[in-house]
Order: structure tokens, then sequence, then C-alpha cells
């Protein structure tokens, strides 16, 4: 199983081309798997599970109130699990050949508007020291170019081209893209560039941003800074740097971004991927249409 675990791991690595977020997210899955195999049925070798087990631990997983889109995310895992398996040769049929996925709700996000981003980023309380503007940095550029929160951590110091106006990020499956920046951004990664080069010590030389220590930032630092300057003038539910992502996209559908080109923007392998963005440019669409039809007009 050991070796097993580690030859997945490296099929999803370079094979597969996935993330070391998303690969260290599998193996977690299937060591989950492993444990409820090992506890309920006695059972170490996952190689002859049969899908009734798989069930057991789905039932056992919604028992738990886990949602049904996580449940289904963990048996992602295990299909990728069984299918490197079948690629290399050491089933002949999968258990989860004829799983069916948990219907689960749609999702609508809620973007920030306009007004609220534009609160935030003429907000007065960012300082004027390094922690300061680095912070009104990442809400700006997560804004400015729609890129994932970790796109955005592991965003190198050679990928920011400002003769070009340009930054260069890694996105999923270690595929690049160019996104354009303005001006005005520029200008402040200049400032940024130049609160960062005095930094006493710098540990991830290679990376964009960094902590006040020169550290790599971590995951709930921009979570925690996203959500604690939009809770001053937004009172959404949620938010998050996915919600700037998806505030980025909308706004730019909005204001008569072709799709497809927002669609290369964000990254997308699929237009599909992108279309999930498009309910509320149908909102603006419909009070236009409502406003400006003849047929409305009293």
């Amino acid at each position: 199983m050991e070796k097993n675990e580690i030859a997945f791991k490296v099929y999803l690595l370079h094979e597969k081309n996935y993330s070391i977020h998303t690969a260290a997210a599998y193996e977690k899955d299937l060591i989950d798997f492993s444990t409820f195999l090992l506890a309920n049925f006695e059972q170490e070798d996952l190689m002859d599970v049969n899908y009734s087990q798989i069930r057991s631990w789905i039932v056992f997983l919604m028992d738990k109130a886990v949602s049904p889109i996580s449940v289904n995310r963990k048996i992602a895992s295990l299909k990728a699990y069984y299918k490197f398996l079948l690629k290399s040769k050491q089933i002949e049929v999968s258990p989860l050949i004829k799983h069916k996925s948990l219907k689960t709700g749609k999702i609508v996000q809620i973007p920030f508007s306009e007004k609220e981003v534009k609160s935030v980023l003429t907000d007065e309380t960012f300082k004027d020291d390094f922690e300061g503007i680095r912070d009104k940095l990442i809400i700006d550029l997560l804004y400015a170019t729609g890129m994932r929160r970790m796109e955005l951590i592991e965003l190198k110091l050679s990928g920011i081209d400002l003769y070009a106006n340009t930054v260069k990020v890694l996105g999923k499956r270690n595929k690049e893209r160019m996104i354009p920046i303005l001006p005005e951004i520029s200008n402040q990664i200049k400032v940024y560039l130049v609160e960062r080069a005095d930094l006493e010590v710098i540990q991830n030389q290679e990376l964009f941003f960094l902590t006040k220590s020169g550290n790599k930032l971590n995951i709930s630092l921009v979570y925690r800074l996203v959500n604690s300057y939009f809770s001053r003038v937004s009172e959404k539910v949620k938010k998050s740097p996915h919600i700037m992502r998806h505030s980025f996209a909308t706004h730019l559908l909005n204001n008569g971004a072709d799709i497809n080109s927002v669609k290369d923007l964000l990254g997308h392998a699929t237009l599909a991927s992108t279309q999930v963005y498009t309910h509320n440019s149908l909102a603006e669409l419909k009070k236009v249409h409502a406003t400006a039809h003849p047929r409305q007009k009293k």
C-alpha cells in the first residue's frame, strides 16, 4: 500500500500535472478511506475493495454531516486512485465503475459589488508600511487579475514584468498564463518592491509576496486579509479570495467583456467553468432590457 501511495502521488504530480496542494488532498482522502476500511472491515488492501464498502464509507461521511460536494470530492480522489491502478495493470476493473455522484444543490456565489470593491481599495486604513502596502497590493491584484489564492501565494518575483505590464501565473496542472495589469497596479508593485528590498531577512527570495519576516505567505493569512477589509463594507456571508476572483469575472462580463477572453484570463480549461460566473451578468442584462425595451416603457 505504501509503495502504491508514493507511486500514486508521483502519478498525480508528474503525469496528471496536479499541484502539490491537490496531490496532498487526494493523498489525505486515500488515507481517510484506508482508516475507515481497516476499522470497519479489518481490511488493509485497497486493491480488493468492492463498491459496497465504498458505499458504506459514503453513508458514514453523510452521517457525519459531510456535505455532498465534499463527499463527491473524496470519491473523485478514490476514482483517480483506481484509475491509476488500472493504468498500472494492478486491477482489471474499478470498484467505482458504476458509481454516480451525489446530487448537490446549485450554489450561487454572490460577488462583491463594484462599489464595495472601490470602497475597500480607497480605504485609508491601509498603513503606510511594508504590511499595509503589501496588503493593499494583494487585494488590488486579486481583483485586477482574478488569480486564485494559491496562484497569488506562489507568484514568482521573476513573473512580474513591469515593462510589459504583465504577471506570469502558474495555474492548475502547472499551466502558465500571462495576465495584463493596469499601470496603476504596476506603480503599486514598484512601491512594494522598495519596501520588500528593505526587509532584514528574506527566506524565500524567489517569491514575490512575503511576510514581514521574509517567509512565504500562508493560505489563512490571505483569507483573513480579504475577509477583514471586506467585512467593513459588505454584509455578504462569504468574503473570501475566491469571491474576489468571482467579482473580477462578473464585473468584466457586466461591462461587456467577451466570455472567451475571461476564460483565458481565469485560466479555465473549458468554457463551462467560466459560465458559472454569467448569472450575475444575466441579471444586469435583464435590468437593461427592462429599462430599455420599448414594450417595458410606460
